[in-house]
């Protein structure tokens, strides 16, 4: 497998030597860096990441996450986190591709595989090793790159054999809660989506578990398994994510925490410390040169 690992790499490298979130193939991202990072926060969309060379981690509420090469990380929804780069050279350098995930397409594929047996409720997020014939299917798809005339025709059917691939892994519970609109994750995606639509303003616990059909208890503890953290912990990180790219503009600490929805400047400046280790002030004033965040993301 590591001769098929290396193939696919220099596939990689020959697109890129950064970061390419958006390629000729749709929804395939292509990523190199040939340098460990620092953590970098961001928000994780519905994606699956495949490292083909070196290792990351990433931290989703209080679970820390490493994965490496022919390891793949799947989230099924919108997730703040803080990933970093951990092994990287020039000699060797960090190597990734990554697929997001379209309902629709999943969706449709799952309308006509045989049904699953029911299994417990999964996280909508984790870590798994990939199959060989998950590479197989993931280096055709990226094989398109070299023959672009190609992609129109071969891609959606090349797209779908890597999902029906993860469908049949570790990752295929997960997966095939996405692809269901009356499933646990769904309904506590539907309640992320008002959320992060309104992250700056108060939202009622009781208004978040209407929106997912649930009683509060419940909607809790589903939401808190399938995304690592509470709701009000995802509230609050994505404010402070928020906060931090304001600050990277402005060195307003005031204002910033008024426009992000805390009402008290000094709860945000222990909350904001906390999270990225820095008062807001001294954070903004060693943001320069910090990479974009949308290094953090693949």
């Amino acid at each position: 497998m590591q001769e098929l690992l290396e193939r696919m790499a220099a596939r990689v490298r020959r697109h890129t030597d950064g970061l390419r979130l958006k390629t000729p193939v749709p929804r395939l991202g292509l990523g190199v860096s040939s340098q460990s990072s620092t953590p970098v926060s961001t928000v994780y969309e519905p994606m699956i990441c495949l490292v083909l060379q070196g290792a990351k981690q990433v931290m989703i509420g209080n679970r820390v996450l490493r994965y490496d090469a022919a390891s793949c990380f799947v989230t099924s929804l919108e997730l703040p986190a803080t990933g970093c780069v951990m092994e990287a050279s020039e000699a060797q350098p960090y190597v990734v591709t990554s697929l997001a995930l379209d309902r629709a397409v999943l969706s449709d594929l799952l309308a006509q595989l045989p049904s699953a047996p029911p299994t417990p409720p999964a996280a909508g997020f984790g870590v798994a090793p990939v199959t060989r014939e998950l590479l197989d299917a993931w280096d055709q798809l990226l094989a398109l790159l070299d023959t672009p005339a190609d992609i129109p025709i071969l891609g959606p059917a090349r797209e779908r054999e890597v999902l029906y691939r993860l469908l049949q892994g570790n990752h295929g519970p997960m997966l095939r809660q996405v692809g269901r609109e009356d499933s646990r994750l769904s309904r506590i995606r539907r309640a992320i989506e008002r959320i992060r639509r309104q992250f700056d303003q108060p939202l009622p616990i009781g208004d978040l578990a209407g929106i997912a059909g649930m009683s509060v208890p419940s909607f809790h503890r589903h939401f808190k398994a399938i995304t690592g953290m509470s709701p009000l912990q995802y509230q609050k990180t994505l404010r402070l994510q928020a906060a931090r790219r304001l600050l990277a503009t402005s060195h307003d600490a005031a204002r910033t925490a008024f426009a992000v929805g805390y009402e008290s400047a000094s709860q945000f400046s222990r909350e904001y410390a906390r999270q990225f280790g820095a008062p807001p002030s001294r954070d903004a004033a060693r943001m320069s040169g910090v990479p974009d965040e949308a290094l953090g993301s693949i």
